[in-house]
């Protein structure tokens, strides 16, 4: 493995070396929550049965807020038998089916009542939302732009230092671009409906506050210098 090879410096052009980096502070642009569906009864077909119309109905439901909506897939799907634990044989004492969804939205302002109407829903568990940027966001060319200008000012500092100037740039390296890790809001856990029944009146909406993100830029670069008088 060939060993990689680095810019060298010399009396006439002495290199100088410097890291530049950025950090910004921004609204997210997308929140992500994730919605259990479930279903459960001593019958295959009729526990298939509720877990569809139940599926149909929390679609619905996000489907109704429109353009809020950025993107809307199915995930996992499961329905299982669960057998007893004695006696002789096996015998299924109840069925359990599951199907995942997941949403993402650009309007964070009727994200606390959907989470909230999502919750009242039968057998459905809500977990989120994740708050994010979009993977194309001008944020990051953003925070890539400031570091390099970082790297050039302090660059020419360290030269000024020595009564020089930059002469050329030989290297830029991006030794590290972090965007924001999605964000989990404050009240984190899982929402999980009751049966209907239990349900006296629907649910005041939940006050979400979008945290502030923070994206990172980090840039290695080496320049030459005219000769400084030491």
């Amino acid at each position: 493995m060939t060993e990689e090879r680095r810019p060298a410096g010399t009396p006439d052009a002495p290199l100088l070396v410097v890291r530049g980096e950025a950090e910004l502070e921004v609204e997210p642009e997308l929140a992500r929550i994730t919605v259990m569906v479930s279903a459960r009864g001593r019958d295959r077909r009729s526990t298939l049965d509720d877990l569809t119309r139940r599926n149909t109905t929390a679609l619905d439901l996000i489907k109704s807020y429109g353009d809020a909506v950025e993107q809307l897939s199915t995930g996992a799907f499961s329905i299982a038998p669960e057998f007893t634990e004695r006696g002789r044989g096996e015998r299924v004492r109840t069925y359990h089916g599951r199907v995942q969804l997941t949403a993402e939205f650009t309007d964070f302002t009727v994200l606390g009542e959907l989470v909230t109407r999502l919750a009242d829903l039968e057998l459905t568990r809500v977990d989120g939302p994740w708050w994010s940027l979009r993977p194309d966001s001008p944020v990051h060319g953003e925070a890539r732009r400031r570091a390099v200008a970082d790297a050039v000012q302090r660059a020419r500092e360290y030269a000024s230092a020595l009564g020089t100037s930059l002469a050329a740039l030989v290297e830029l390296a991006d030794t590290g671009v972090e965007g924001p890790r999605p964000h989990r809001a404050a009240f984190g856990g899982a929402l999980r409906s009751r049966a209907v029944a239990d349900m006296p009146a629907p649910a005041e909406p939940l006050d979400l506050e979008p945290p502030q993100l923070r994206v990172t830029a980090q840039v290695g670069a080496h320049f030459t210098m005219a000769p400084p008088r030491l």
